[in-house]
């Protein structure tokens, strides 16, 4: 079940620290009020939103605790641009590890896909979309590191429609760096702080990640219209 949730509607030059927006209290109350409606509206209208407390406190930590084992075994692959033939490492331009994540691994990892696959069905539902399948990975920004600026979609492909972002850093400040920054007609910064999801359209929000300070931790993911690897294809 989705926890408690504040989205709030993307505005023009706005910096995301303290906010107040439309309170959601699980998915249940979505078949009972004109939420869902709402809700729509904020990504639709927008083309993003945020979602706090996605997952509460102690389910950042356990992931924290799988990353840092991960990291430990050196299991973290460094992230490149472009697929397939195109694909490069170009640090200069991305900075971050990566390790893809699979349900069925541990307990935790099952309950996460759950919560996005109830979000995704209301995504569906309310927005009419085509969305198949959810692919994500752990993404680790070293110090210093940073991702310039983007589309979620490879050229000659549009697999990917929405795509999520889930921040996994503990005790975060400003200063610590590492903001998302969406490009509209003007710049809104986004703090990375844990727990909090957000969702913007995969092949219309330009976004970039700041150079941070700290190592920056999420789980990065995206809703396909298409099943994972048939993206390939298109």
């Amino acid at each position: 079940m989705l926890l408690s949730i504040l989205l709030l509607k993307a505005g023009a030059s706005n910096y995301f620290g303290k906010f107040t927006g439309y309170l959601f209290y699980n998915s249940m109350t979505y078949q009972s009020n004109d939420q869902p409606i709402k809700w729509i509206d904020l990504l639709a209208e927008g083309d993003f939103t945020i979602i706090d407390a996605f997952i509460d406190s102690s389910s950042v930590h356990f992931f924290n605790q799988l990353l840092d084992e991960l990291l430990k075994e050196d299991e973290l692959k460094k992230a490149g641009v472009g697929t397939l033939g195109d694909f490069a490492i170009k640090e200069q331009i991305r900075g971050d590890y990566i390790h893809w994540l699979n349900a069925g691994e541990n307990a935790l990892f099952d309950s996460f896909f759950s919560q996005m696959d109830e979000l995704i069905q209301l995504i569906r539902r309310y927005c009419f979309l085509s969305i198949s399948d959810f692919e994500c990975h752990f993404a680790y920004y070293p110090a210093g590191a940073g991702y310039q600026k983007h589309l979620d979609q490879f050229n000659g492909r549009s697999n990917r429609v929405i795509s999520a972002v889930l921040y996994l850093n503990e005790n975060w400040k400003k200063g610590d760096g590492g903001e998302l920054v969406i490009h509209q007609n003007e710049k809104t910064i986004i703090e990375p702080i844990a727990g909090r999801l957000v969702l913007f359209k995969s092949a219309e929000v330009w976004h970039e990640v700041a150079q941070t300070c700290v190592p920056r931790r999420s789980i990065t993911g995206w809703m396909l219209n298409n099943p994972v690897g048939l993206g390939f294809l298109n």
